[in-house]
């Protein structure tokens, strides 16, 4: 697929910063691509430069091979973390207003149908619940049919119901053949919808390509989880790749019947055993680390 986005060498200096840091990458046409970072890692000032918001010291940013402009603005859709509505509107008329905005763009059934809205048309958008709520504010990023999508955290603080319908909205969305650019601090968010990630810290990208590939290459292990009630540690028994997490013992391996047998021998009750694949949390702290961040 051809590239949508193409960010070249991108640069952004604050008076105490340097928020970005020199990167660059690609986002193909059709497909859903994260980006994923600590707070302060410099995604959200990356997404900000993309989208037009903010300018960059050095580098650009080219949509469909050409500098952004007016058919960039006209083709774009935006989901904020965090939109402020018009009060004493109702769902239908907020979508109206919206839809003025633009020359061109959805019919509203349409919309409302693709965002699950089509209950709640007549409800004052004040009163919807966390999940609507957002399933408006994505219909109002679609409202002029965009080529391409930005959801900035789009699931931040729904209950998880709520969260994997959206995920099914997503992946309508890009079964459309639109361009999705997805922020999330939730891993199985982004390993479920994104067909490549980048992950950034400290204004650079750290690790990039597609979720299982990245899986692959940093992890040939899997983790035994036990509780650590019954867990003994005893003379030689694996002193090395084990963690403690809170009321659990993790230990990492890539010779389950090796580790077992080990566990086994020195007692070690195994009635309560876990066993779990690595997941791309577990490549995120491997890369960024555990510290907490501002």
């Amino acid at each position: 697929m051809p590239d949508i986005i193409e960010v070249s060498h991108l640069v952004k200096h604050y008076p105490a910063v340097k928020a970005v840091d020199d990167i660059s990458f690609s986002v193909r046409q059709g497909e859903c691509f994260g980006m994923l970072g600590p707070n302060g890692a410099g995604k959200t000032t990356t997404v900000e430069i993309m989208e037009g918001i903010t300018s960059a010291t050095h580098g650009t940013v080219h949509y469909q091979g050409e500098p952004m402009g007016p058919r960039f603005r006209s083709e774009v859709g935006i989901q904020f973390q965090s939109t402020a509505l018009q009060d004493f509107l109702t769902v239908r008329e907020t979508l109206h207003l919206f839809r003025n905005f633009y020359p061109r763009g959805m019919p509203l059934e349409e919309l409302a149908k693709l965002c699950a809205l089509e209950d709640y048309l007549d409800r004052d958008a004040r009163k919807l619940s966390g999940g609507q709520r957002q399933r408006l504010l994505l219909a109002l990023a679609l409202v002029n049919d965009p080529v391409l999508l930005f959801l900035d955290e789009p699931t931040t603080g729904l209950d998880p119901q709520a969260r994997h319908n959206f995920w099914d909205l997503v992946r309508n969305i890009k079964a459309r053949g639109k361009t999705v650019i997805l922020t999330t601090h939730y891993m199985e968010e982004a390993y479920l919808l994104c067909d490549r990630i980048i992950i950034m810290d400290h204004g650079r990208i750290i690790a990039e390509g597609k979720p299982a590939s990245l899986m692959a290459h940093h992890f040939q292990d899997v983790v035994l989880q036990l509780p650590q009630d019954d867990f003994r540690l005893a003379g030689d028994v694996i002193t090395k790749n084990i963690k403690q997490m809170g009321e659990y013992v993790e230990i990492t391996t890539s010779d389950i019947n090796t580790t077992i047998t080990s566990l086994l021998s020195h007692g070690i009750s195994l009635a309560r055993l876990q066993i779990r694949a690595r997941t791309l949390e577990d490549l995120f702290l491997e890369l960024t680390g555990r510290e907490l961040r501002a």
